[in-house]
């Protein structure tokens, strides 16, 4: 069967500070190829919609499945679906991906007719038994995960390895599009999937049932030594909770002799408890990290349930320091914030040498805050579920609010923009260049086209085709209602 799989477009956050391969899609577009089908994929971050469409007429897929883990890219994936049920009849059309997975009924609603399932949970293990029902024309109902319009299946159920399926990175053909902040250009790998904490605010331990899985030391060095790129970015969503397994895969990659660049994600207190595995990654080439701290105040920490203490955050800030680690860290804006707490966090982040970003506080669909606090929204436009907008009552003018927040992160970015930072800028820039690499160099003039208070505002008030479904019931009364995956219970870190 000929499989075209499908990313969609870039967000607002990924217009400026990255454009990150697209792993998850590769994995599915792999177990596919592996079961004998001919697949091909495409990438809308770095393609164009008429892209799409003369690759729909010159190849005439019978299958094409769409990637949707962002909110924001609901209404595009639709309308794509759409386009090719009215150009192709025939073709078998589905979506999956994280935020799919949480609203896979409604997707379908939305599509009337043009989606002919959802995939929920983790697509490599079931997209090829889904396609070869397809040929066979036989009950996809049977299926783990599939729903349609009449009814849904079992359960999902997680891929029984994660060594099984390697990404099909030689399906995309630009890859030196892909980046994050300085590391231009950039791949993307996965050392594990899933996180056993439950901060309220997030879906990934929602969806992958508080489960912490690991791929081998010797899969990873296997999937490193196919990377070309001299820089990676490491999805994990916590990366080595584990010290022995952080350890154990260094060592490998140490004895294979592979030299990266890395950025990773942790925790704070993660940091701190296993300081000689972030030791030895640093010498393996760490140069990037990123931190969620969401609040710089012990209250907001226990809003979020981060279950971590502001003095064990500060400390891990301080011991990146020490390894010449450059951190970035990410603070939650609430919609309750005024102009003091604006300012506040200006203060601080002025303070403190490392690169501060702000999201919005947004409840997704999957996350604890969704179910308690979904009622009080003042939209439910898909596109505005970015973290880059408000979609919660906001105790500012929303004018207002949207003028402060932008006025925040301008103020932190342009300490980075001191003469000594601009003449580091400048040489990195002169080398990137010369090197054919100009996706950092483009980011460097792009924020007030994205990031401005006006463009932002006037995003409220664009037409909604699609309007996202509220919680049938109000509060949680079961944490495990959320899970899309239900494995055996595991014991929550920390």
């Amino acid at each position: 069967m000929r499989v075209l799989f499908v990313h969609p477009s870039c967000l607002m956050y990924s217009e400026i500070y990255l454009r990150l391969e697209p792993l998850g899609v590769e994995l599915v577009a792999a177990a596919a190829r592996q079961a004998g089908h001919e697949v091909q994929l495409l990438d809308l971050q770095t393609a164009r919609h008429a892209d799409y469409f003369r690759l729909l007429a010159r190849w005439r897929p019978e299958a094409v499945g769409f990637s949707l883990n962002y909110l924001a890219n609901v209404p595009e994936v639709i309308d794509l679906a759409i386009a090719t049920r009215e150009r192709l009849p025939t073709c078998f059309i589905f979506v999956g991906g994280h935020s799919a997975s949480f609203i896979a009924s409604e997707l379908i609603a939305h599509a009337q007719g043009a989606i002919d399932c959802v995939v929920r949970g983790e697509g490599e293990g079931i997209t090829p038994q889904l396609l070869e029902a397809v040929a066979k024309k036989t009950d996809l109902h049977t299926l783990p995960g599939i729903v349609t319009a009449t009814g849904e299946g079992p359960a999902p159920r997680l891929v029984e390895s994660l060594d099984r399926v390697t990404p099909a990175r030689d399906l995309l053909p630009h890859r030196r599009r892909y980046f994050i902040g300085t590391l231009d250009p950039c791949a993307s790998i996965e050392f594990t999937r899933g996180c056993p904490w439950d901060c309220s605010f997030c879906s990934a331990w929602t969806f992958y049932g508080r489960s912490y899985r690991q791929i081998s030391p010797e899969r990873a060095v296997e999937d490193l030594q196919s990377i070309r790129e001299p820089n990676v970015f490491i999805v994990d969503d916590v990366a080595f909770i584990y010290p022995e397994a952080g350890l154990a895969l260094a060592r490998a990659i140490e004895r294979h002799r592979i030299r990266k660049r890395y950025y990773l994600e942790t925790r704070g207190d993660v940091l701190l408890r296993n300081k000689e595995v972030f030791a030895y990654w640093k010498r393996l080439g760490l140069e990037y990290m990123f931190l969620g701290l969401e609040a710089i105040d012990e209250e907001g920490l226990k809003l979020y349930r981060k279950r971590v203490t502001l003095s064990k955050n500060f400390e891990a800030l301080e011991y990146a320091r020490s390894l010449g680690i450059t951190v970035a860290v990410n603070i939650i804006a609430d919609p309750d914030w005024d102009e003091r707490r604006f300012a506040t966090v200006r203060e601080w982040a002025l303070s403190v040498p490392e690169i501060v970003h702000l999201t919005v506080n947004t409840p997704y669909p999957g996350t604890e805050t969704w179910a308690t606090e979904a009622r009080k929204l003042t939209t439910r436009d898909y596109r505005l579920f970015d973290v880059q907008h408000a979609v919660l009552p906001t105790k500012l003018p929303l004018e207002r609010f949207y003028q402060e927040l932008v006025r925040t992160q301008e103020v932190i970015n342009k300490k980075h923009l001191g003469f000594a930072a601009l003449r580091d800028t400048f040489f990195l820039a002169v080398k990137l260049l010369a090197r054919g690499q100009t996706n950092f160099v483009r980011m460097l003039w792009k924020f007030h086209q994205v990031y401005n208070p006006a463009r932002q505002l006037a995003d409220h008030t664009r037409p909604v085709r699609y309007e996202m479904a509220l919680p049938q019931t109000t509060g949680l009364r079961d944490r495990r209602a959320l899970y899309v995956h239900h494995p055996p219970p595991v014991q929550a870190a920390g």
